[in-house]
């Protein structure tokens, strides 16, 4: 029988300490957003709901060992696509139509749901799943193997990403780094990888030609809207957007760059953000605490990866090993978007900066692939006579 003790040691406190440091950077973030517009909700108590809520589902998730998790992985990730496909049929009464998407239910007193943040983490448990299996049963690997495993995890992607790029352009790219970050860990051979790559790269640029001189072809036949090409030109020249598309990046250079090193002091935001408790939290935190409270948060997201890769790391279970890949992946892909998207260096998504800015559903998916790594660490077992972990 396991004691309460030895329970208590397998808990990563390293890591809950930075999930606790993020909650107090967002409470206290999202509650100088709220006071400086005319909102009529009160972002703080749901942040701290959905905070709670999701402290719960990490206590659920980390008594899953790696066996449980493989078994569910694939529950879940249908459950994510049947969520989607629900999303896309659903009536406007409980899925409505913003910009001409469909991205969110509002269900009664459980409030806004989006499928597409909580298919991150069961993409993530699926791919891991596959790659796991695959290199069980190949011992001696070939380029043949790995194609077909690239292909396995290529056709798992491809389907919530189908499901997703009409309606949420941003969300699709973070299903891609998710992709991708397992791949590389997957140990396929750089033969097929360099292709790949070269493929991916050759795509980029005739996705931009067409944004930025064809536009209305990617409309006719891939269904981009019009709104989505307005934020690639607000970002190459916000001044010329500045009442439109432009508008949020502008204020958001603005309120960064008056921040300066030290920032004007908790509460004393003078540049006014639309909506900057959700995808701009970033632009109040470097406006109010300046460059210097800016590092820390960035210190705080590099101190949430270390404690993911350390934990990959030690883990001698594959499966464990491209989980921490994935949310890895999509915890950097999120930070750098983010905050490359306030301070021009990105176009403008609508990707939250985790744990930090407001939304249920976003703070809920990441405390779910949080979770992940709490089980690995809670079921991480070393035996005297083996190397196994």
């Amino acid at each position: 029988m396991v004691s309460q003790s030895d329970r208590t040691s397998k808990i990563d406190y390293g890591l809950v300490l930075t999930l606790m440091l993020l909650c107090i950077v967002s409470l206290v973030s999202i509650y100088s957003a709220e006071k400086s517009g005319q909102y009529q909700q009160n972002f703080l108590l749901k942040q701290i709901i959905s905070y709670i809520i999701g402290t719960g589902i990490i206590a659920a998730v980390i008594h899953f060992d790696s066996d449980q998790l493989k078994k569910l992985s694939w529950y879940a990730y249908g459950f994510g696509i049947l969520l989607l496909i629900l999303l896309m049929i659903a009536p406007a009464s409980i899925a409505p139509v913003k910009n001409g998407a469909k991205n969110w239910f509002v269900l009664p007193v459980i409030g806004t749901l989006q499928p597409s943040e909580f298919m991150k983490p069961f993409l993530i448990l699926a791919l891991s799943r596959i790659v796991s299996d695959h290199n069980q049963k190949i011992v001696n690997r070939t380029v043949k193997s790995d194609f077909m495993l690239l292909l396995k995890i290529g056709l798992c992607t491809f389907v919530p990403l189908l499901l997703i790029v009409k309606q949420d352009l941003g969300t699709s790219f973070v299903f891609i780094a998710i992709c991708l970050g397992i791949i590389f860990t997957a140990g396929i051979t750089w033969k097929l990888l360099l292709p790949v790559l070269g493929s991916v790269a050759g795509i980029i640029a005739v996705v931009i030609y067409f944004v930025l001189w064809q536009p209305k072809l990617l409309e006719k036949y891939l269904g981009v809207r019009q709104y989505q090409f307005g934020r690639i030109y607000a970002w190459l020249d916000p001044y010329n957007y500045s009442s439109t598309d432009g508008y949020h990046l502008i204020k958001s250079l603005l309120a960064i760059g008056s921040g300066q090193v030290t920032g004007k002091g908790y509460g004393a935001r003078e540049v006014y953000l639309p909506e900057s408790q959700t995808d701009f939290i970033f632009s109040v935190i470097g406006e109010e605490f300046g460059f210097i409270g800016a590092s820390i948060v960035v210190s705080l997201f590099f101190m949430l990866i270390y404690h993911i890769t350390k934990a990959g790391l030690e883990t001698k279970n594959d499966f464990y090993t491209y989980i921490c890949a994935g949310v890895i992946s999509m915890i950097t892909f999120h930070v750098f978007q983010n905050i490359g998207m306030t301070i021009q260096i990105l176009p403008i998504t609508g990707i939250p900066l985790p744990f930090i800015s407001y939304g249920g559903s976003s703070l809920m998916s990441n405390m779910l692939a949080v979770g992940f790594i709490f089980s690995i660490r809670y079921h991480y077992k070393k035996y005297m006579f083996s190397s196994e972990k």
